[in-house]
């Protein structure tokens, strides 16, 4: 098992629901980053999901949109991503780290080439958010056969029979989106989670992780409770966003609602 597999394995053998953040990597600074993934482990998260910076984030609200300007205003690269997950091994090749972005700039680089630095940087999970299912068996192929996780979404609208082969090409864990709409929703339907979950795990046997929508402890433990995780994201990089100045009340400001996560979803 990759540190994914093991990571929910143990989760589940503790009664215990993950805890997935996300940040942009490069916002605020390229040497911001690694430092906020370490704090965020001080801080009790389980797997770390970091943004590869793009410029037409399709998927993402307000907030996440301008961390991606931000990042991209020091020139973040592709590249220079890899180097903060190999950067962050150094001293943690425990907690899983998931890149997630968009097609261009693995296009760009090439598939093979992705995939074999993301190995040797470290990286656990790969989540193209413009990715069709139906075009991903051969990139499947290339990540798999390096023991890195294909992730994707599946939203509120999916079909059972698209969910059927999102299933097929998918492993580690599916990321349910909450909510129709971009990163940053406020409207979240606990009954409608549920129900759609439910759903889901009628053709998919992974772990589900559950985000849009989720910003403090109260509302993360009410997803929780039906989910295998929570992942945060706006939430966080708002934080950051507001404190963007100063690096240790960025981190402090994160890790106090991420911590408050933690506690909430422990209390379950």
């Amino acid at each position: 098992m990759n540190r994914i597999s093991t990571t929910f394995a143990s989760l589940k053998e503790q009664n215990r629901k993950a805890l997935i953040p996300f940040i942009t990597a490069g916002d605020p600074s390229l040497d911001a980053t690694v430092p906020m993934m370490h704090a965020l482990v001080e801080a009790g998260v389980d797997i770390i999901e970091l943004g590869v910076p793009f410029s037409d984030p399709m998927a993402d609200g307000p907030t996440i949109q301008l961390a991606s300007e931000r990042a991209l205003a020091h020139n973040t690269s592709l590249r220079d991503v890899l180097a903060m997950v190999a950067e962050f091994r150094q001293t943690n090749n425990d907690i899983p780290v998931v890149l997630m972005g968009y097609l261009n700039p693995v296009e760009r680089m090439g598939y093979e080439t992705f995939a074999e630095e993301a190995k040797q940087a470290g990286v656990d999970g790969v989540l193209l958010v413009d990715l069709p299912p139906e075009e991903a068996v051969d990139v499947k192929h290339l990540f798999q056969s390096r023991d890195i996780d294909m992730i994707n979404l599946i939203a509120p609208t999916t079909t059972n029979q698209r969910i059927k082969l999102i299933g097929e090409v998918s492993s580690g864990y599916v990321y349910y989106v909450s909510v129709k709409g971009v990163t940053g929703s406020k409207a979240l339907d606990l009954d409608d989670v549920s129900k759609n979950l439910n759903r889901i795990r009628q053709h998919i046997e992974l772990p589900v992780g559950v985000g849009f929508g989720i910003s403090n402890g109260e509302t993360a433990a009410a997803v929780a409770s039906v989910s295998d995780g929570v992942i945060v994201g706006s939430a966080l990089v708002n934080l950051i966003a507001a404190n963007s100045t100063d690096r240790e009340a960025a981190q402090k400001a994160v890790c106090e609602l991420v911590g408050s996560m933690r506690s909430a979803l422990d209390a379950l």
